[in-house]
């Protein structure tokens, strides 16, 4: 058959005449703009250029086989070549010329062959004419050579075809003589390519082998590259023999036999660890048959923040679609890293991403509602395991059981709480006070302000400031209102602190009205209580809803709008308590001073110990008051006389260094 040759001018064409007589034109393409675009903006790297060749690759066997039968050669090639450019061979369908013609010489558009290849169908990877192009984002030219497996109209086979295209958006396509050296003795297609400057380490051979394995190992076609014994490509007759490495598996890993399971489990983790980097706590699969989904979540061995984003390993079509997919599972998940196959799930354009459509939400559902069927059963018994994952990854029980009943049934009775008892569970907690009233603070400096007291009067509270735990706490006290689990009050702290007696009351009246109008700047009341431990001079008691009545008058004070509505809301805030322990020394001495100074900085002093002993950090009006607290007490101290002991061996001191000095 005699060559036909077409050439083009760059995608322009020739202008045409509407119905209505208007002149119209087509719009002309920039090919080396539209290559800009894919290499900046669509795709992450130029390293997808190969998964789009061994994706087209695969869809043209899927094609061929699919019209010749299940016996049909499945084979791609990968050929480095001495000149620094890679072959690939494919077994596939391969193109008539006006197939060529349609798929090649047209960007972005749908065509006839694109349903005849499956454009969409689970079986078919991605579209022929989008996947070639990323090429030039390595290369200055591509050239496909094809013999399609179909036959001609005419009878017999049909002819080859070679297209070559350039960057800048010319091409040629033209028929092959059966003579032609270029010519492929059976149906497939060859493509060419050649490095432009500054992108040959894309196409060297170990840089395509890598790609290769990383993309193309679970393919379910035989994946070969060709390699001389020497490492360096094939080329010509005295070159080191020639050999053929398999780059890809027969089976999904997960879906592999073993002689047992405790073999299969090792394959596994060995997998886990030359993937995804680390050996997992814990294995969990994963199938979903009516997504064409299989796979393994592997559980994290050290924890991870709850905000770390999860990145997951997805194949499509047994093709790598990206080692860093996310989205893929609740955000309560976080503590799995999966590895999965799929087949109905859509791509995104550059095919590294998942698109957000109901499959992918149902999808997302229904791997949740696998992992959190693990998760109970894991936690139904007390086992090595079990304990392991808690220490690790309490922060996902946490998480889950916000919204979810039956993990809070399970959160209750096994996830560990900071205690004035200790640390134990809610369920132990609620079992050994069965009368008894349980507390939670809902903050960290709220339980430490109050925790050595309230453990010293054998009152229950349960530290509720980490993360979750507030919310937690909340719902545990909803489902389990026998347990009569409350917030914690100034109240409640209050209640369990003897009152002094009346006497004592009486001979420190006065000192006390001086303290507490020391502090009544401070919006804090000042009361006088005999409690545990001694050693603690003062405690401070916050109520939450004088906390939010001063935040109210605050914004009020900022903002005239949104302060009067705030202030229709709130009423007026009530004070915080400092409550001085008339068990203490310190106390005692300085309700007896009968210095009004030196008692009101005294009582600021304590105030704002109290305040550091929650561990919240001072406010700038705080450290001011410690500081001029400190210094008037400093200077009345060092305005006192000293004590006898101390001036007489100060004297000793200075008549031995005046005598020393004498008989120097």
């Amino acid at each position: 058959m005699s060559a036909a040759h077409e050439r083009t001018d760059g995608g322009r064409h020739p202008h045409g005449t509407a119905p209505g007589g208007d002149a119209t034109a087509a719009f002309q393409v920039d090919l080396r703009g539209v290559v800009d675009l894919l290499a900046r903006h669509l795709y992450s790297s130029p390293r997808v250029y190969l998964r789009e060749l061994l994706q087209n690759g695969v869809d043209a066997i899927t094609a061929r086989v699919a019209l010749e039968g299940p016996e049909t050669p499945s084979r791609i090639l990968l050929r480095p070549l001495p000149d620094g450019g890679l072959e690939v061979h494919d077994s596939g369908v391969g193109l008539t010329r006006d197939e060529a013609q349609e798929l090649l010489a047209t960007i972005g558009r749908s065509s006839k062959r694109d349903v005849e290849l499956g454009s969409g169908r689970e079986e078919f990877l991605g579209q022929f004419g989008i996947g070639l192009l990323s090429a030039f984002m390595v290369a200055d030219e591509i050239e496909l050579v094809s013999r399609s497996a179909r036959p001609s109209p005419s009878g017999g086979r049909a002819a080859p075809v070679r297209w070559r295209g350039r960057a800048d958006g010319r091409y040629e396509l033209v028929e092959l003589g059966p003579d032609d050296p270029d010519a492929p003795a059976e149906p497939g297609s060859v493509v060419r390519l050649r490095p432009r400057r500054d992108t040959e380490h894309w196409l060297a051979p170990e840089t395509v082998v890598a790609l290769a394995q990383d993309f193309g190992s679970l393919l379910p076609v035989e994946l070969l590259v060709e390699t001389r014994l020497d490492g360096e490509a094939a080329d010509g007759a005295d070159a080191a023999p020639v050999v053929l490495r398999r780059l890809s598996g027969d089976e999904l890993p997960w879906r592999a036999a073993h002689p047992t399971p405790a073999a299969r489990d090792a394959a596994l983790t060995r997998y886990a660890e030359r993937t995804l980097g680390f050996g997992p706590l814990a294995r969990i699969d994963l199938d979903l048959p009516l997504a064409g989904l299989s796979g393994v979540a592997y559980v994290l061995p050290a924890a991870v923040a709850p905000t770390t984003t999860a990145r997951h390993r997805v194949y499509l079509k047994r093709m790598l679609l990206g080692s860093a997919v996310d989205d893929l599972l609740p955000p309560w998940a976080f503590f799995v890293r999966c590895v999965l196959d799929a087949s109905v799930l859509r791509p995104t354009a550059s095919r590294e991403g998942l698109y957000e459509d109901e499959v992918l939400l149902a999808t997302r559902d229904a791997l949740g509602a696998q992992v959190r069927r693990w998760l109970l059963e894991t936690l139904a018994a007390d086992t090595v395991l079990a304990r392991r994952f808690l220490e690790t990854h309490h922060l996902a029980v946490r998480a889950l059981a916000l919204t979810d009943d039956e993990m809070l049934d399970v959160a209750a009775r096994v996830l560990p709480f900071e205690t004035t008892a200790g640390a134990g569970t809610l369920a132990d907690l609620a079992d050994a006070r069965p009368e008894g009233r349980l507390l939670y603070a809902s903050s960290v400096e709220e339980f430490r302000r109050i925790a050595p007291v309230a453990a010293a009067q054998g009152l229950a509270v349960v530290n509720g400031g980490y993360v979750y735990d507030a919310d937690l706490l909340e719902r545990v006290a909803a489902r389990f209102p026998q347990w009569r689990l409350s917030p914690v009050s100034a109240t409640d702290v209050a209640h369990v602190l003897a009152e002094v007696e009346p006497l004592r009351e009486l001979e420190v009246a006065e000192a006390l009205a001086s303290v507490d109008a020391a502090l009544a700047d401070q919006d804090c009341d000042v009361v006088l209580r005999r409690y545990e431990p001694d050693a603690l001079p003062a405690m401070l008691l916050h109520d939450r809803d004088g906390d939010h009545a001063r935040e109210a008058a605050r914004v009020a004070e900022t903002d005239d709008l949104w302060g009067e509505i705030l202030a229709g809301l709130s009423g007026p805030a009530r004070p915080r308590r400092l409550v001085l322990n008339d068990a203490n020394d310190t106390v005692r001495d300085l309700l007896a001073s009968p210095d009004a100074d030196v008692r009101a900085a005294g009582a600021r002093s304590l105030y704002v110990t109290a305040v550091l002993a929650s561990g919240k950090a001072l406010q700038p009006v705080e450290a001011a008051l410690m500081n001029d607290s400190l210094s008037l007490l400093l200077a009345r101290a060092l305005a006192n006389p000293r004590p006898r002991q101390y001036t007489e061996h100060t004297e000793h001191t200075e008549h031995t260094e005046h005598t020393d000095e004498e008989n120097r």
